[in-house]
Protein backbone atom coordinates (compact mmCIF):
# COMPACT_ATOMS: atom_id res chain seq x y z
CA UNK A 1 0.00 0.00 0.00
CA UNK A 2 0.94 3.74 -0.73
CA UNK A 3 1.13 6.65 1.68
CA UNK A 4 -1.36 9.45 1.02
CA UNK A 5 -0.88 13.07 1.91
CA UNK A 6 -4.31 15.18 2.85
CA UNK A 7 -3.69 18.85 2.40
CA UNK A 8 -6.09 21.19 3.14
CA UNK A 9 -6.01 24.88 0.70
CA UNK A 10 -6.83 27.99 2.27
CA UNK A 11 -7.20 31.58 0.56
CA UNK A 12 -6.56 35.07 1.96
CA UNK A 13 -8.98 36.55 -0.63
CA UNK A 14 -12.32 34.52 0.34
CA UNK A 15 -12.07 33.52 4.24
CA UNK A 16 -15.10 30.62 3.26
CA UNK A 17 -13.02 28.91 0.16
CA UNK A 18 -11.75 25.38 1.43
CA UNK A 19 -10.04 22.73 -0.24
CA UNK A 20 -9.24 19.42 0.47
CA UNK A 21 -7.20 17.38 -1.36
CA UNK A 22 -5.46 13.84 -1.38
CA UNK A 23 -2.75 12.57 -3.17
CA UNK A 24 0.26 10.17 -3.41
CA UNK A 25 2.98 11.13 -1.51
CA UNK A 26 5.39 10.19 -4.59
CA UNK A 27 3.69 12.89 -6.57
CA UNK A 28 5.88 15.66 -8.32
CA UNK A 29 5.53 19.17 -7.67
CA UNK A 30 4.33 19.33 -11.28
CA UNK A 31 1.61 16.76 -11.25
CA UNK A 32 0.41 18.34 -7.86
CA UNK A 33 0.24 21.93 -9.70
CA UNK A 34 -0.99 20.22 -12.71
CA UNK A 35 -3.93 19.19 -10.37
CA UNK A 36 -4.78 22.14 -8.64
CA UNK A 37 -5.23 24.17 -11.98
CA UNK A 38 -7.80 21.43 -13.00
CA UNK A 39 -9.41 20.88 -9.96
CA UNK A 40 -9.96 25.07 -9.25
CA UNK A 41 -10.94 24.82 -13.09
CA UNK A 42 -7.86 27.53 -13.54
CA UNK A 43 -5.75 28.30 -16.80
CA UNK A 44 -2.04 27.24 -17.42
CA UNK A 45 0.39 29.49 -15.58
CA UNK A 46 3.28 30.23 -14.97
CA UNK A 47 3.46 29.08 -10.54
CA UNK A 48 5.85 28.69 -7.89
CA UNK A 49 5.41 26.48 -4.60
CA UNK A 50 7.42 27.63 -1.30
CA UNK A 51 7.99 25.61 1.55
CA UNK A 52 6.51 27.79 4.73
CA UNK A 53 7.12 27.97 8.44
CA UNK A 54 4.48 28.10 11.06
CA UNK A 55 4.26 31.55 10.41
CA UNK A 56 3.46 31.00 6.91
CA UNK A 57 7.01 32.63 5.76
CA UNK A 58 8.52 31.39 2.46
CA UNK A 59 11.37 28.91 2.87
CA UNK A 60 12.79 27.49 -0.48
CA UNK A 61 11.19 28.25 -3.78
CA UNK A 62 10.01 25.26 -6.18
CA UNK A 63 9.69 26.59 -10.09
CA UNK A 64 7.42 25.70 -13.02
CA UNK A 65 10.33 26.36 -15.12
CA UNK A 66 13.84 25.20 -14.02
CA UNK A 67 16.13 28.38 -13.32
CA UNK A 68 19.38 26.55 -13.34
CA UNK A 69 21.20 25.35 -10.11
CA UNK A 70 23.75 27.84 -8.33
CA UNK A 71 24.65 25.05 -6.27
CA UNK A 72 22.79 26.49 -2.60
CA UNK A 73 20.22 25.35 -0.89
CA UNK A 74 18.12 28.18 -1.32
CA UNK A 75 18.49 28.00 -5.16
CA UNK A 76 15.33 27.08 -6.64
CA UNK A 77 14.50 24.10 -7.83
CA UNK A 78 12.31 22.58 -10.49
CA UNK A 79 8.97 21.32 -9.41
CA UNK A 80 9.22 18.50 -12.01
CA UNK A 81 12.51 17.23 -10.29
CA UNK A 82 10.98 17.33 -6.44
CA UNK A 83 7.94 14.87 -5.37
CA UNK A 84 5.96 15.79 -2.09
CA UNK A 85 7.64 13.25 -0.16
CA UNK A 86 11.04 14.77 -0.56
CA UNK A 87 9.61 18.46 1.36
CA UNK A 88 6.83 17.74 3.47
CA UNK A 89 7.66 15.11 6.56
CA UNK A 90 5.53 15.88 9.39
CA UNK A 91 1.70 17.04 9.96
CA UNK A 92 1.25 20.69 9.76
CA UNK A 93 3.79 21.15 7.51
CA UNK A 94 3.10 23.85 4.56
CA UNK A 95 3.22 25.07 1.24
CA UNK A 96 2.67 28.19 -0.62
CA UNK A 97 1.33 27.85 -3.85
CA UNK A 98 2.13 31.21 -5.77
CA UNK A 99 -0.15 31.21 -8.58
CA UNK A 100 -0.22 34.72 -9.54
CA UNK A 101 3.43 35.78 -9.52
CA UNK A 102 2.63 39.66 -10.97
CA UNK A 103 -0.13 40.09 -8.28
CA UNK A 104 1.25 37.97 -5.48
CA UNK A 105 -1.24 36.13 -5.26
CA UNK A 106 -1.44 32.75 -3.30
CA UNK A 107 -3.01 29.14 -2.03
CA UNK A 108 -2.08 28.05 1.52
CA UNK A 109 -1.52 24.56 1.87
CA UNK A 110 -1.15 22.65 5.59
CA UNK A 111 -0.68 18.49 5.80
CA UNK A 112 -3.56 17.55 8.20
CA UNK A 113 -2.97 13.70 7.47
CA UNK A 114 -1.22 10.85 6.39
CA UNK A 115 -3.23 7.76 5.38
CA UNK A 116 -2.78 4.27 3.53
CA UNK A 117 -4.03 4.47 0.47
CA UNK A 118 -7.81 2.83 -0.32
CA UNK A 119 -7.76 0.15 -3.07
CA UNK A 120 -10.37 0.82 -4.83
CA UNK A 121 -9.71 4.75 -4.97
CA UNK A 122 -7.76 6.89 -7.44
CA UNK A 123 -5.60 9.65 -6.21
CA UNK A 124 -5.21 12.75 -6.57
CA UNK A 125 -8.64 13.67 -5.43
CA UNK A 126 -10.85 16.30 -4.03
CA UNK A 127 -12.85 15.58 -1.45
CA UNK A 128 -14.12 18.57 0.40
CA UNK A 129 -14.38 21.83 -1.14
CA UNK A 130 -16.28 25.07 -0.01
CA UNK A 131 -17.30 28.27 -1.56
CA UNK A 132 -15.63 29.48 -5.47
CA UNK A 133 -12.34 29.37 -6.01
CA UNK A 134 -11.17 33.43 -6.55
CA UNK A 135 -10.92 34.43 -9.81
CA UNK A 136 -7.57 32.97 -11.92
CA UNK A 137 -7.04 36.67 -12.83
CA UNK A 138 -6.70 39.93 -10.55
CA UNK A 139 -10.29 41.23 -9.98
CA UNK A 140 -8.96 44.87 -10.11
CA UNK A 141 -7.18 44.63 -13.34
CA UNK A 142 -9.59 41.92 -15.13
CA UNK A 143 -12.31 44.21 -16.89
CA UNK A 144 -15.13 41.90 -17.89
CA UNK A 145 -17.01 42.85 -21.20
CA UNK A 146 -19.25 45.35 -20.72
CA UNK A 147 -17.89 47.22 -18.38
CA UNK A 148 -16.06 49.40 -20.52
CA UNK A 149 -12.44 49.12 -21.97
CA UNK A 150 -8.53 49.38 -20.70
CA UNK A 151 -8.38 51.99 -22.96
CA UNK A 152 -11.40 54.22 -21.26
CA UNK A 153 -9.71 53.70 -17.93
CA UNK A 154 -6.36 54.94 -18.84
CA UNK A 155 -7.92 57.96 -20.16
CA UNK A 156 -9.74 58.86 -17.32
CA UNK A 157 -6.59 59.51 -15.51
CA UNK A 158 -5.59 61.94 -18.26
CA UNK A 159 -8.80 63.71 -17.40
CA UNK A 160 -7.72 64.69 -13.95
CA UNK A 161 -6.14 67.50 -15.32
CA UNK A 162 -8.48 69.09 -16.54
CA UNK A 163 -9.50 72.44 -15.54
CA UNK A 164 -5.93 72.48 -13.25
CA UNK A 165 -4.57 76.01 -13.96
CA UNK A 166 -1.19 74.65 -12.29
CA UNK A 167 -0.97 72.14 -15.29
CA UNK A 168 0.66 73.34 -18.47
CA UNK A 169 0.01 71.68 -21.65
CA UNK A 170 1.95 74.08 -23.64
CA UNK A 171 5.64 73.59 -23.85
Amino acid sequence: MSMIFRFRMLSDENDNFVRDYEVMYDMSLLDFHEFILQSLEYEPCMASFFTADNRWEKLREFTLMDMGDDGSETSPQSMEEVVLGQIIHNNRDRLIYLFDLFGDRAYYLELTGTYEAEADSSYPREIYAQAEAPDQYDPAKHVESGDGSIFDEVMDEFSDFEGDDNFDDEY
